[in-house]
């Protein structure tokens, strides 16, 4: 036996005995009392024998005609007397003395018993409690096992996501240096029809010279003349002239009066009509992207350029930000949320080391400007107000918080909620703020009494809200049962529904509050005309995939571009417009959200890894 059982069976004897002192000392007094009286009853009993006696021998003188003193006699018949009543009642006292002591054996045959049946049970007792340090040395050795275990199969995934980057790395280099082959080939093949065509114009020079002129001639006049005519193909492209843009099936050849298909008109003819007119390629790939055929045919406006340098130069409007300007690590594990700030260029981001940080893009700084903590679990989402000095942080804790950005001091803290708060908006800033939960609730919190002021039942998990303007009259949220609910928290009236083919990610709102993006778990997002309350357009790709429950996809500041990040690590950028204009690669592993610089023409993501990175146009 351990030196613990030697102490804890010490400790339960010694208790016992002081149990038994404290029950006997009460009777104790009780039982000296009746010695006595016994002992006194004994000394009676011996008294009266010799008074027995003597009055035996009294009787007997008196018999035998004695005439002793009578006196005495009586004196002794009374003594004998008073000792007789004594004596009984002696007797009567030793025997409530003897039921008292009946009694108290009754008692302590019950202690007895009662401390029995504890002894049985602190053996049990004693018995569990030897099972269960059994079983837990067992589980202390089971997890052990685990620990082991874990640490192998991280050295493995380590060493998998090691060999997987290399392989990435290895694939896109054949990607790029297939690339480049092929554009080296088409160069070449480009080169060999440029030679072909000027034998083929030299043979035709030597054989028919006077034919030659004469076409020459004819495709001049005819240029002249479609350029002089009001209503024509060709004038329609000049933009002081009129509404239609320019087709590019409008060829020299069709000016002649004879059909002729893209296929039959060389690039020669294409640069003979644009000098022709005064177009430069800009003037002339503008006009046609306003037509919408520049996806056609984006291929005869020149052997060196393509769809991904026309969008980057500007040439279907504003520049995507293709380049990465800052790339670092954010968290110490997964980041779930980013947000520019509405003032300077500064984000915020949050990830599941339960942290919000803040970083300065404007110095190119990779070390945070400010971290701010105070959360107990990951954060969900960020969001700065209009004024960039208070940032609002939700978190897996079942609360939101509040800081101000020049102290980075946790200013508030709101908790009511019973599930994970998933986001968070300024409504009537910096006065009210709203909620949306896990819990099927949205509630409105007034800051200044930092207290939970109304609550609305949605029924359904909450992934996202926005509001519609300063004031908040109008919060829109988005939920796990498919469904986009309208709130005026002016008359407390919900709006009709509207259903999306699966559960709904985020949403963002236009800045002009008439337009708002949804995503969706389909792996497509959505795009809604509010003022029509249905949805105008839809946006997917065969490689896009929503990588969570809580995926952000955001419009950039004038609302003509939509961004959301992919499961397999890129970012997919459409035009609203609905087509796909550019794909951002950087990240390894999934992307959770993104947003876009208020005042400049940048794009922040993060996502599974710890990384975030910073696009730019330049």
């Amino acid at each position: 036996m351990s030196t613990e059982e030697y102490v804890w069976r010490d400790h339960v004897v010694q208790k016992l005995r002081e149990r038994d002192r404290k029950e006997c000392e009460t009777f104790k007094e009780i039982i000296v009392q009746n010695n006595r009286l016994i002992d006194h009853v004994a000394q009676l009993k011996s008294d009266n024998l010799k008074l027995s006696v003597e009055n035996e021998q009294l009787r007997n003188a008196v018999s035998t005609g004695g005439t002793g003193p009578n006196v005495a006699i009586a004196t002794l018949e009374k003594k004998l007397l008073a000792q007789q009543e004594e004596l009984t009642d002696l007797h009567k006292r030793k025997g409530e003395h003897s039921q008292m002591i009946v009694d108290l054996n009754l008692k302590v045959e019950q202690q007895k018993e009662l401390i029995a049946e504890r002894e049985h049970s602190l053996y049990e007792q004693q018995t569990a409690n030897n099972r269960l340090r059994a079983e837990v040395q067992l589980l202390h050795s089971s997890l052990e096992e685990l620990k082991k275990l874990n640490t192998t199969l991280l050295d493995e995934h380590t060493a998998l996501q090691l060999a997987f980057s290399s392989l990435e790395d290895k694939m896109r280099n054949v990607q790029d240096e297939n690339r480049y082959l092929l554009e080296r080939l088409m160069r070449y093949r480009a080169k060999d029809a440029d030679k072909l065509n000027e034998e083929n114009e030299s043979i035709i020079r030597k054989r028919l010279p006077s034919i030659f002129r004469k076409r020459s001639a004819k495709l001049k006049r005819d240029l002249e003349d479609a350029v002089r005519e009001p209503n024509s193909a060709i004038n329609q492209i000049v933009p002081a002239t009129g509404s239609t843009p320019l087709h590019r099936n409008s060829s020299p050849a069709q000016f002649s009066g004879t059909t002729v298909s893209d296929e039959e008109i060389d690039e020669g003819s294409i640069n003979g009509a644009m000098e022709a007119l005064g177009l430069n390629d800009e003037e002339y790939i503008s006009a046609r992207f306003t037509a919408g055929e520049i996806g056609h045919d984006i291929a005869r406006i020149g052997a060196n350029m393509s769809m991904e340098t026309l969008k980057a130069a500007g040439y279907l409007g504003q520049p995507n930000p293709t380049k990465i300007l800052m790339k670092f690590e954010a968290h110490e594990n997964e980041s779930h949320a980013v947000r520019w700030s509405p003032v300077e260029r500064m984000v915020a981001t949050g990830g599941a080391d339960r942290k919000v940080k803040l970083w300065d893009i404007g110095k190119s700084s990779t070390e945070p400007r400010a971290v701010l903590s105070g959360s107990s679990a990951g954060i969900n989402s960020v969001d700065f107000d209009s004024t960039g000095a208070y940032i609002l942080g939700t978190s897996n804790d079942y609360g939101a918080r509040v800081w101000t950005v020049m102290d980075n001091r946790l200013r508030h803290t709101l908790t009511g909620h019973s599930g994970k708060v998933m986001a968070a908006k300024y409504v009537q800033e910096p006065i009210k703020v709203v909620t949306g939960s896990h819990d099927r609730t949205l509630k409105i919190w007034d800051l200044r009494s930092i207290a939970c002021i109304e609550t609305k039942f949605a029924g359904s998990s909450c992934n996202d809200l926005c509001t519609t303007d300063s004031l908040g009259s109008t919060i829109i949220s988005g939920h796990y049962d498919k469904k986009i609910r309208f709130w005026d928290i002016r008359t407390e009236k919900q709006a009709d529904d509207v259903l999306m083919p699966a559960k709904i990610t985020s949403l963002d709102l236009s800045k002009d509050c008439n337009y708002l993006i949804c995503s969706v778990r389909d792996d497509t997002i959505k795009l809604l005309d509010l003022r029509k309350n249905q949805v105008i357009s839809t946006f997917s790709n065969e490689h896009f995939k929503i990588s969570c429950d809580f995926a952000r996809a955001a419009f950039n500041n004038c609302a003509s571009k939509i961004a959301c990040g992919s499961a397999d690590g890129a970012i997919y950028i459409w035009n609203v417009n609905g087509f796909l204009e550019t794909t951002l690669k950087g990240h390894s592993t999934a992307v959770n959200a993104v947003s876009w610089s208020p005042n400049s023409n940048s794009l922040a993501s993060v996502g599974k890894s710890k990384r975030c990175i910073i696009y730019s146009d330049s």
